[in-house]
């Protein structure tokens, strides 16, 4: 038994990432990485390209998330039961894992466009008869445990990702690995092609999310040999791998033919990194139809009847009379309001001028930054009538990342007199749709360069929100000034110290909040409305995973 995809007897290409988000109720995803990947897919789909995708079952998910009154977050599986939405394969392969066989088997779901195009999604599980305890968890959470676990995950996703496809008489064009994660797939090719490197190569591309070295996955090799084994001679995994510990963002280099970042300023960024490598950059995108409010999705299809499959269309949202962009805006606007309202009963009201900010709590991501000067945000309430949502899970190891909420929420008390301030729990797909089509301002602040791509923003400009930004990631391409938005703080080309850049951008940030931002939406609404159309002009009609897949096609697949 097969899945047969969009061409049934075609050359496939096979795409592996650790994480995929689809739809709330597969939970396999924790943040960006995971949506991308779902979007990937759908806009594959939509296009009918011969995509196949790998992941884990994730059975117990990423994490549940509940919030104390004082903003601590408590944890508990997202237990979901695959069988409610997927099919069981027959098919049932082998991983060497601690000297032992593991038997994985996988879960077939098919993600279905409109335009008849279909993509199947394996999710490999290792619950199953015959496995031990440990064994039978090792696909249960999300990104959880210690290096070990997350070891044998990456090689049930690689290793046994490659054998599945395998049994299911596959013929593969391309092997796409979205992340190191997956990098141990090149390992079993190697295997398979009796260590011939040039057709590994020749097989494998990969995609580099993190712009730091400390982001990627990387493992002792007294591990790598108790976990692992030597599926290859140790002194040649070292070599491909990385002298002192197995690097796997340098093995999928190394074994890859086609290398890309996820923006032009995350290649510049990877070049440095990694020396040597040719490393191309084919920016984010996110899928147009999935993350536009009904409220635009009918106003384009009056317009641009074509518009869910030629996201470039969007281009001539000059013709959509400005009435009709505010009104799908604020019905949008309106459905998140009554949303936050009922989980909240903070009273926010329609027509306040309302930021939104949803990211995984974690340091770089700087949460925070808006309450820098509390005085000075005080003064701005005050005066102005401005209103917060914000929203985002921290991993639960990540002390700093919980300890960010709870601050927030001394902020959100602190603050409650002057400007209401509310923080959603279990942030995910349907809340992330609401935030994105409902604020008025998308507000972004990570601390640069650490943004190696982002799409919540994009997601916002499909929706007429616009962005307010650090110039990092994709921002950095799509912000023209006053045009399609704001930035915040100094030009990535300047080279300042740490600290003056951050005074700029507390500057900047509440500068152009009272000067610009509040004034252009109260009192200029006709200029505020042109902004709107503007990112969905200029910022929609290109940031999207149409544009993003025909440039793998054409650069990278084939």
């Amino acid at each position: 038994m097969r899945s047969q995809g969009n061409h049934q007897n075609g050359r496939e290409i096979a795409y592996f990432s650790m994480e995929i988000g689809l739809i709330d109720e597969i939970p396999t995803y924790s943040g960006g990485l995971g949506i991308l990947a779902g979007d990937l897919i759908k806009s594959s789909a939509d296009l009918k390209l011969p995509l196949i995708a790998i992941t884990l079952v994730n059975s117990k998910g990423y994490c549940h998330q509940d919030l104390t009154k004082s903003g601590k977050q408590i944890e508990s599986p997202e237990q979901w039961d695959p069988s409610k939405f997927m099919t069981m394969l027959p098919n049932e392969v082998n991983v060497q894992i601690q000297g032992r066989e593991v038997k994985v088997k996988a879960w077939c779901y098919e993600w279905k466009s409109l335009t008849g195009g279909i993509v199947p999604i394996f999710f490999l599980d290792t619950n199953v008869d015959g496995n031990k305890a440990a064994d039978r968890e090792i696909t249960s959470f999300l990104y959880g445990g210690d290096k070990k676990y997350r070891l044998k995950q990456e090689i049930v996703l690689g290793i046994g990702g490659v054998k599945l496809l395998e049994t299911l008489n596959y013929q593969i064009r391309r092997y796409h690995m979205n992340e190191g994660h997956s990098s141990l797939l090149s390992l079993e090719l190697l295997r398979m092609y009796g260590m011939d490197e040039a057709k590994v190569r020749a097989k494998c591309v990969f995609t580099t999310h993190s712009p730091v070295a400390v982001g990627y996955d990387q493992f002792p090799y007294d591990l790598v040999e108790e976990v692992l084994g030597e599926i290859i001679p140790l002194k040649y995994l070292k070599k491909i791998g990385g002298q002192n510990s197995l690097n796997l963002t340098i093995l999928a280099l190394n074994l890859s033919r086609y290398h890309n970042g996820v923006a032009q300023k995350h290649r510049e960024i990877s070049k440095q990194l990694f020396p040597g490598y040719e490393i191309n950059a084919i920016t984010n995108g996110i899928h147009s139809y999935t993350w536009t409010h009904p409220n635009f999705r009918k106003l384009y299809d009056k317009y641009f009847p074509r518009w869910a499959n030629e996201p470039e269309l969007l281009v001539r949202v000059e013709t959509i009379p400005d009435v009709e962009v505010w009104q799908a805006h604020m019905g949008a606007k309106e459905e998140l309001i009554d949303y936050v309202n009922t989980m909240t009963n903070v009273g926010m009201e329609y027509d306040t001028l309302t930021f939104g900010f949803a990211r995984r709590a974690t340091a770089y991501k700087r949460a925070t930054l808006l309450f820098s000067d509390l005085e000075r945000l005080k003064r701005i309430g005050k005066e102005n009538k401005i209103q917060v949502i914000l929203a985002g899970k921290a991993h639960p190891q990540d002390v700093l990342g919980k300890r960010i909420i709870e601050e927030i929420f001394s902020y959100i008390k602190e603050m409650e007199d002057i400007i209401k301030i509310v923080y959603l729990k279990d942030y995910e797909i349907n809340i992330a749709s609401k935030m994105v089509s409902g604020v008025d301002v998308w507000l972004n602040t990570p601390l640069r360069p650490f943004e190696a791509s982002g799409t919540s923003g994009m997601k916002a400009a499909h929706n007429g929100v616009i962005n307010f930004s650090v110039l990092d990631g994709w921002w950095i391409e799509g912000w023209i000034e006053n045009v399609t938005g704001w930035a915040i703080g100094p030009s990535p080309d300047e080279v300042l110290p740490e600290e003056e850049i951050k005074t700029r951008e507390i500057n900047d940030l509440y500068s152009k909040l009272n000067y610009i931002i509040i004034p252009t939406y109260y009192q200029r609404r006709d200029d505020w409305i042109n902004i709107m159309e503007n990112s969905i002009g200029k910022l929609a009609y290109y940031f999207n995973t149409h544009r993003m897949m025909r440039r793998y096609v054409t650069e990278a697949y084939f």
